[in-house]
């Protein structure tokens, strides 16, 4: 710093310029380049671009943070030049992804991310230069994300009459991986792994969606080098993150395999708050379920007719060969309108939490014969209800546990009322707030509101929950529910 940039306090805020562009330049060399460099650029930030930065007194800088910065500065100049220029025709990695492209997947489209625009700009450079066909690239400095996933994904976009010149292999960072439909593709690229496990699970769930054709979804992960990975442990940190959740979630996907483990567990995860945290819930396990019923009757009316029509408490046992023990699978709504599934093995004890392996193990087809149920099936389905109904959590009060959508929904909601100063800032808020504290959330709307939250600004949110309110999509809103005990709805024996 220096003195023009001391105030009278730490930091001056002033937001009234824009920040400053990178233009391309030749690769900096020398310790003189660096310093001609840095100088440049001080200039422009302590001049024209001043206003778009908080600014730091040079008192509060300790003497031995110059000394670190010059330490490092050197070594990174002595690296620059032990490796010399970068050569990319012995770039391995780039080799490996160009043969992905023009030979493996020769004929299918690829969606290439990258935790980096410079890497973005590189793969784009070295791949034009090497005459890859139909490719394109999108950053955070691309002017229409959202043009070029219509071009490389027409029919999910409904966008096949207009688009002209359609994409084949899409490179990007992860300014793709959330907000747009790309389930023309089914091969997921992760050139590099991010720390964040929420990003491959959003990066797959571009093209894992309602829509997708392919039976199998294919996710390709680059790892680093083994001398590299000695040092910085990337993957096995990444795997140990990864497998401190499985216990609570099950899935068939993998994003990179070992001989004797699987490396990544759960795309399918139907709480927030289990993955990284409890910033975002990707995956939509109620649309999964509502693929299946869509699949399953768009055709078949009468199987429809049948379904619709059947009792509450219907059971029925059909012979198990999936993996898992034997037992009862059994679907319940608590007092509190909340839907969730148990399974039970035939001695009463828990097989798993993941609601979307108790769903597989229900899978059958209409013609799948039904066999004798346990004799003790009924005791089984009763003891997870009432197992559920025990640990419905009770944490927020009225709006259950913090970390569910409902709860972060209201108060962050309530927030947004409160500091604007006025109710009536977004379209009907005061009523879709009462309605949050008084009905509970249908799936449906907790899955896109777990999607939104991360990004969506207050007034965004605000707008959305209005909207949903209007189509009758936000709340289960029934008459008041006094009823203490869950509600039994079909019950499946799994006999082996």
């Amino acid at each position: 710093g220096d003195a023009d940039a001391e105030t009278g306090d730490v930091f001056e805020d002033d937001d009234d310029a824009a920040a400053p562009t990178a233009a391309d330049r030749e690769p900096l060399r020398t310790e003189a380049a660096f310093r001609e460099r840095a100088e440049e650029v001080y200039r422009a930030f302590a001049h024209e671009y001043r206003k778009r930065f908080r600014w730091v007194a040079a008192r509060h800088f300790h003497g031995d943070l110059l000394k670190a910065l010059r330490r490092d500065s050197e070594q990174l100049i002595k690296l620059l030049h032990d490796t010399g220029d970068w050569n990319a025709a012995a770039d391995a990695k780039l080799g490996a992804l160009e043969d992905l492209l023009r030979k493996t997947h020769r004929r299918s489209k690829v969606l290439v991310f990258t935790q980096f625009a410079d890497t973005v700009d590189y793969l784009q450079r070295e791949l034009n230069a090497r005459k890859l066909p139909r490719m394109a690239a999108a950053t955070g400095a691309t002017a229409s994300p959202t043009e070029l996933a219509w071009r490389f994904s027409p029919r999910s976009n409904r966008k096949q009459e207009t688009v002209q010149d359609e994409i084949r292999v899409l490179i990007a960072t992860d300014v793709l991986s959330e907000g747009q439909n790309l389930q023309d593709c089914a091969i997921v690229v992760n050139y590099d792994l991010p720390w964040a496990i929420i990003r491959l699970i959003q990066r797959a769930g571009r093209v894992d969606r309602i829509g997708q054709q392919a039976e199998q979804i294919l996710c390709y992960s680059f790892l680093p080098a083994e001398g590299v990975d000695r040092l910085i442990r990337l993957r096995s940190r990444v795997r140990d993150r990864l497998q401190e959740n499985a216990e609570v979630v099950g899935t068939d996907e993998a994003f990179f395999e070992d001989e004797d483990q699987r490396a990544v567990q759960d795309l399918y995860n139907e709480k927030a708050g289990i993955l990284d945290g409890e910033e975002s819930s990707e995956v939509d396990l109620a649309s999964y379920a509502y693929q299946i019923w869509q699949n399953a009757t768009k055709n078949n009316a009468a199987l429809r007719k049948t379904v619709e029509q059947m009792p509450a408490v219907v059971y029925s046992s059909k012979r198990h060969t999936r993996d898992g023990p034997e037992g009862v699978l059994a679907y319940i709504r608590t007092a509190r309108g909340h839907d969730a599934l148990a399974w039970r093995d035939k001695h009463g004890d828990s097989v798993t939490e993941s609601q979307f392996d108790i769903l597989r193990a229900a899978a059958c087809e209409p013609d799948t014969p039904a066999v004798p149920r346990h004799e003790n099936h009924h005791r089984l389905v009763t003891a997870a209800a009432e197992q559920i109904a025990k640990e419905e959590p009770h944490e927020g009060g009225q709006l259950g546990r913090p970390s569910g959508a409902r709860f972060k929904v209201y108060e962050r909601l309530k927030r947004h009322a409160e500091q604007t100063g006025d109710l009536l800032t977004a379209r009907g808020l005061p009523k879709a707030l009462d309605d949050i504290y008084r009905y509970p959330l249908l799936q449906s709307a907790v899955d896109i509101l777990n999607r939104q939250m991360p990004s969506a600004s207050d007034a965004d949110l605000a707008e959305l929950v209005c909207s949903l309110r209007d189509d009758g999509r936000l709340c289960n809103v029934r008459e008041e529910a006094h009823a203490d005990d869950p509600q039994i709805i079909c019950s499946m024996g799994l006999v082996g």
